[in-house]
């Protein structure tokens, strides 16, 4: 027999055994009906981890030492199934929404918040997405969510990572608390220079100014200087500061556009470490928007804290063929964990809406903050 002989012969045997397990999932599922109204009349929540962890271990008492990984995943995974049934069974069928109906994008005199002085990247990015906007720029990126949440500007604009530093933390945490919506997003690419007062030489500089992230990005070239380095809200209020101060050892770290708009001289361009560095900006809003063309989903969940919690949420991911683009993770209170994750598609496709309701089943929380164009 010839190795392509053993290969159908060996599938023949899958298939038998494959038949068996579809005939087991079923008769399982029946009897996660009948746990499901019994939980519905006693008020008794879908999720028991005493009990999961009580049906793994029995699992493990019977599995080869070879194979107890693969065992394990595959007990979860049915569990997983087993609590997405009984959260259908106990809401009667209707499938809860997962995204508010959209509305249509405003028009208008639109209003958009950004944080920082003209100048900034944010400041840029709102150019970017509403050239013809009215621009409003605030204090800090809470102030931002709060004019969107109080409908005092149309939209928000905030960064949420950077290619060379990362994610924003301080963004998905305000995501979280104010329950704003995901409506879009841009790129800016962070070119900074070096700036000073007309006349200023290299050599008159004793400090620099600019936001962490600026001197973060610019820390190879900063690290061949004995400067002191100050950090600033913005670096567009570090171009400020610099302008108003009016002396030579002092310069700033920012955008060419600030430089422009406070009268400061650029002593050395592009001085970022990456010069392919830049920042991931999304637009903000108090409703969702979206239609048919949105390719972008991002969506925020919470899970137990225990091995395997996260695996078991996105294995549904993998399992609906929706590819995550990015993962994080923000600490909540005590040892729990918040993780936040964009995923390629649309929210009214059926293997989207199904990968979410069976991650939202296996997680207990799962919240999606807003689906627009990638």
């Amino acid at each position: 027999m010839d190795n392509h002989e053993i290969i159908q012969k060996v599938r023949a045997g899958m298939d038998t055994v494959d038949g068996r397990l579809v005939e087991l999932l079923q008769e399982r599922m029946t009897l996660v009906d009948q746990i499901a109204e019994a939980k519905r009349a006693e008020n008794i929540p879908i999720a028991d981890e005493a009990r999961e962890q009580q049906i793994i271990e029995g699992a493990l008492k019977i599995a080869k030492d070879e194979y107890r990984g693969e065992v394990v995943t595959f007990i979860r995974t049915v569990m997983g199934l087993s609590k997405f049934r009984q959260r259908k069974l106990l809401f009667d069928g209707v499938e809860e929404v997962l995204l508010p109906p959209p509305r249509k994008p405003q028009e208008g005199n639109l209003v958009v918040a950004y944080q920082g002085l003209p100048g900034a990247w944010g400041e840029q990015a709102a150019l970017k997405l509403f050239p013809e906007g009215e621009l409003k720029g605030m204090k800090t990126f809470k102030d931002v969510f709060v004019a969107v949440k109080d409908k005092e500007v149309s939209y928000g604009i905030v960064p949420i990572e950077n290619s060379k530093t990362g994610a924003i933390g301080e963004t998905y945490d305000l995501l979280r608390k104010y329950g704003c919506f995901i409506v879009g997003q841009t790129y800016v690419q962070a070119a900074h220079c070096l700036m000073a007062v007309p006349g200023t030489k290299i050599s008159d500089i004793r400090e620099v100014l600019s936001h962490p992230e600026g001197l973060h990005q610019c820390a190879g070239y900063l690290k061949r200087r004995t400067w002191d380095l100050t950090e600033c809200r913005n670096t567009a209020a570090a171009a400020n500061w610099v302008a108003e101060k009016g002396e030579k050892r002092y310069a700033a770290i920012g955008s060419r556009r600030a430089a422009e708009l406070y009268g400061l001289e650029v002593l050395e361009d592009n001085i970022t470490d990456d010069q392919s560095n830049s920042t991931r900006f999304i637009t903000i809003a108090d409703e969702p928007e979206y239609d048919s063309s949105c390719d972008m989903v991002s969506i925020t969940f919470r899970t137990s804290h225990r091995s395997g919690a996260l695996c078991e949420v996105l294995f549904h991911f993998m399992a609906g063929g929706i590819n995550l683009t990015r993962i994080e993770s923000r600490p909540m209170i005590g040892d729990k964990y918040c993780f936040f994750a964009d995923l390629e598609g649309n929210i009214e496709d059926d293997n989207v809406q199904r990968g979410l309701r069976h991650a939202a089943a296996s997680c207990g929380y799962l919240e999606v903050l807003g689906c627009y164009p990638g």
